[in-house]
């Protein structure tokens, strides 16, 4: 049995049971898979599920705010792929009069689509002979072709969907790329992959010459890097209202578009008496009266590349104001879209003063 026919056979018997996978819908296969470019499937499932309920067409992602869309994507990561996706609803909806685009060369168009996405769009959804390229895929191929040079690489995807296209079904395109994924998630897994259950291990190199362990070959990735973040969370009260202070993140820095407190960066782990001492407090507070109530230990949060200390200082003021920053009501902060880091935040802490006051584990 050959490569094609043996996974296929295996993908009918074994696939997992997936919304996306009940649906030539291409707007719904889009969402799923730009949700699964950097989410495992066990937690991007959730997700689909709330996007698609809350927007289920173009028309009803066009039409929200950026910070709906956000919001639903909040804990998800990678806040860029939400961003784009709002923007290529915006410019279907408006510009295509809501007509997805139908053809591996349109798709290439649409912001944060690649040539992954678009390969997958297509061939499932049109029927149109692109293969796919990704973690999984990589490590299938890796083996069953026994390549020793890194396969992440730019080289090593070329070689990789060279060989896939030499490989794909053309008869049902969709089918292949999905069966070479999941093949590649539920048995050639990075460790302890389950060879006894591969249909085609018998021909694949890896499993032959006693490599599996040995392959694929990857290049490593670049360092983290380290950033130290001060938070300053100013409370007040009005009445029976509580109030603190967001800020809108802006530039080509993470979490763009997503809300957090004022923040005092640094390039080391700062004191209480450093921070309050700082050009960046005077920037903040201003000449307004404060007293700190509360602050939190150092706070490990490590993102692609990121490695954040965080440490969250609670502080009561009267009348603030800054002209870069957002009055909020406590009630209403759960509107906001906010970091993971921000939201495990707000989940364990009390805003009320005189209440124990609980940081992040």
């Amino acid at each position: 049995m050959d490569f094609s026919d043996g996974i296929i056979q295996w993908y009918g018997m074994n696939k997992r049971d997936l919304p996306w996978r009940n649906t030539n819908d291409p707007y719904r296969i889009w969402i799923s898979e730009i949700i699964l470019q950097q989410t495992r499937v066990e937690q991007g499932l959730a997700y689909y599920q709330r996007f698609v309920e809350r927007f289920p067409d173009i028309e009803t992602l066009s039409n929200a705010t950026e910070d709906e869309v956000m919001k639903i994507w909040q804990g998800l990561g990678y806040y860029s792929r939400a961003r784009n996706m709002y923007r290529s609803a915006k410019s279907i909806y408006h510009e295509n009069k809501a007509k997805f685009p139908a053809s591996h060369a349109e798709l290439r168009k649409m912001h944060g689509v690649g040539d992954y996405t678009a390969s997958a769009i297509a061939s499932i959804a049109y029927g149109e002979s692109f293969p796919v390229v990704d973690g999984n895929v990589l490590r299938v191929i890796a083996r069953y072709n026994g390549i020793k040079e890194p396969v992440n690489t730019s080289a090593g995807k070329r070689k990789v969907k060279d060989i896939l296209t030499g490989l794909i079904d053309p008869g049902q395109p969709g089918t292949f790329n999905q069966a070479v994924m999941e093949l590649g998630a539920l048995v050639c897994k990075p460790k302890q992959p389950l060879c006894p259950e591969c249909p085609i291990r018998n021909k694949c190199y890896a499993f032959n010459n006693h490599l599996i362990t040995a392959l694929p070959v990857l290049k490593k990735a670049k360092p983290s890097k380290t950033r130290f973040f001060h938070y300053l969370v100013i409370l007040n009260s009005e009445g029976n209202q509580y109030y603190t202070w967001l800020r809108k993140r802006k530039g080509e820095d993470i979490w763009k578009n997503l809300y957090d407190f004022p923040l005092i960066e640094s390039d080391r782990e700062l004191s209480i008496e450093d921070i309050s001492t700082g050009n960046q407090w005077k920037e903040i507070i201003g000449s307004h009266e404060y007293a700190i109530l509360n602050y939190s230990e150092t706070i490990r949060h490590v993102l692609t590349h990121r490695d954040l200390r965080v440490r969250f200082i609670l502080l009561a003021m009267k009348d603030y104001s800054h002209p870069y920053y957002l009055k909020v009501r406590e009630i209403d902060l759960h509107k906001y879209p906010v970091p993971r880091l921000i939201e495990n935040f707000l989940k364990k802490v009390d805003f009320r003063p005189g209440i124990f006051f609980k940081f992040p584990d």
